[in-house]
């Protein structure tokens, strides 16, 4: 199921969408503040960002840029600022898309579409040196079965299936059981660095596991 961001201030146009977007299979966090909708992508995991523009405190321009800096998911752009100036700049701030209002809803639906299964298959295409065998309850490196207690398979796993996404802390914490809600983040701190030393050549200077200063983990390969 496709998980939207939807950041909008106008009430009657998020029913709207979101009704109709849910009528299409997909699930939709609704947000009217985009701070608020900024640290909900500390904790859950998107799909695709459906943004406006016109938004208190900050500006949809600002929003844009701040999740392109950290996060590697499809943004697309839906607003009624027509200027181009302003679609230059989100596009240039790393929005893959402007949809300029009024719109039909189904050609939302078309491009969100388009641009999940476009970032799903770039993904596919990476060469991956880890598999998942959930079962076993098992994580092989190239070939080689590594050797994990339970939190740290649990972890690393969420890791992978997250690849290339930022990873908070709060997102780890509230989604590998066997760390406990008690956990601080300085114990997660420690889960990385063992697994590092289990999957890195050079743990201080890792390779699949990046530090995200302030906000917690992202993984590629």
């Amino acid at each position: 199921m496709t998980k939207v961001l939807l950041i909008e201030d106008d009430a009657e146009i998020t029913a709207l969408l979101s009704a109709f977007l849910v009528s299409y299979g997909m699930e939709v966090l609704s947000f009217e503040n985009p701070l608020t909708a900024l640290n909900s992508m500390h904790i859950e995991s998107y799909d695709v960002v459906l943004l406006d523009l016109t938004l208190p405190e900050i500006d949809g321009l600002e929003v844009c840029r701040r999740i392109r800096e950290h996060y590697d998911i499809p943004i697309i752009i839906s607003s009624a600022r027509h200027d181009l100036a302003d679609k230059v700049v989100a596009l240039d701030y790393g929005a893959d898309d402007y949809l300029p209002k009024p719109y039909e809803p189904r050609e939302l639906v078309a491009r969100i579409q388009r641009h999940v299964r476009r970032h799903a298959g770039s993904l596919a295409k990476q060469p991956s040196h880890f598999s998942i065998d959930s079962e076993r309850m098992q994580i092989v490196q190239d070939g080689r079965i590594l050797d994990l207690t339970l939190a740290e398979y649990e972890l690393l796993a969420l890791l992978i299936k997250n690849a290339q996404k930022v990873v908070s802390r709060d997102f780890i914490a509230n989604n590998v059981n066997a760390i406990s809600w008690e956990s601080s983040d300085r114990s997660i701190d420690v889960l990385i660095s063992r697994i590092r030393h289990k999957i890195e050549e050079e743990p201080r200077k890792p390779l699949f596991i990046r530090s995200i200063r302030s906000i917690g983990y992202k993984f590629t390969e």
